[in-house]
């Protein structure tokens, strides 16, 4: 009788230190600093037709930028050389402010390059311009990135793009750009667009002459 009832009670506690556990791990998890809990990345804004999207994470001059082609992509007839100015402008801006991202898998500019390609523009990405970035997660990242400032169009040239044996229109988009400090990045290229069931998509990016 001696050894059940010393059982029952090595029972007993066994089981009051197993449900303390649970409930120190449910608390310590449920009442974690809000620090410590994953960035969330917020949709604002979208233009469903094209598929273009503007986060809560983006510049005041991204969000500019995005407004301005929206109002090109929503008049009655699209100017597709303003098209072309505004979405290599997006593409720039959205690659080198990278400040935003969260770690080198974060890639910007990707939701402007043809779907075929996709694959291939973020390997590059990853493995050059983004390839030292810290992972922020959590937000507690202290490395300095760049961010876009200002940006700028030259004249645009209208091309002929070939792809998989087939010749599209196609645009060439001088840009210039700027950052809030001056970190070593490029500040110009050459952007080449081809157009595709009326959309356009980033093809290359190329020094300026």
């Amino acid at each position: 009788m001696k050894r059940q009832t010393t059982l029952r009670i090595i029972g007993a506690l066994i089981a009051f230190l197993v449900i303390s556990l649970v409930v120190f791990l449910v608390i310590k998890v449920t009442s974690r600093p809000e620090e410590d809990k994953p960035a969330e990345i917020v949709e604002l804004d979208s233009i469903p037709k094209y598929g273009y999207v503007l986060e809560d994470r983006d510049t005041p001059l991204y969000k500019d930028t995005f407004d301005q082609l929206r109002e090109v992509l929503t008049n009655e007839e699209v100017n597709f050389d303003e098209y072309a100015k505004l979405l290599a402008e997006l593409y720039i801006i959205d690659l080198y402010t990278i400040d935003n991202k969260m770690n080198q898998y974060d890639v910007g500019g990707i939701d402007f390059v043809l779907e075929k390609a996709k694959e291939n523009y973020e390997l590059k990405v990853k493995d050059t311009l983004y390839k030292y970035i810290e992972d922020d997660t959590y937000g507690k990242r202290s490395q300095k990135l760049p961010k876009v400032s200002s940006i700028s169009s030259s004249e645009i040239e209208k091309t002929t793009v070939k792809l998989e044996n087939k010749n599209y229109e196609g645009y060439k988009v001088p840009v210039t750009w700027e950052y809030v400090e001056d970190m070593d990045y490029d500040t110009s290229a050459t952007i080449t667009l081809i157009k595709i069931d009326e959309k356009l998509y980033i093809t290359n990016q190329s020094a300026s002459d």
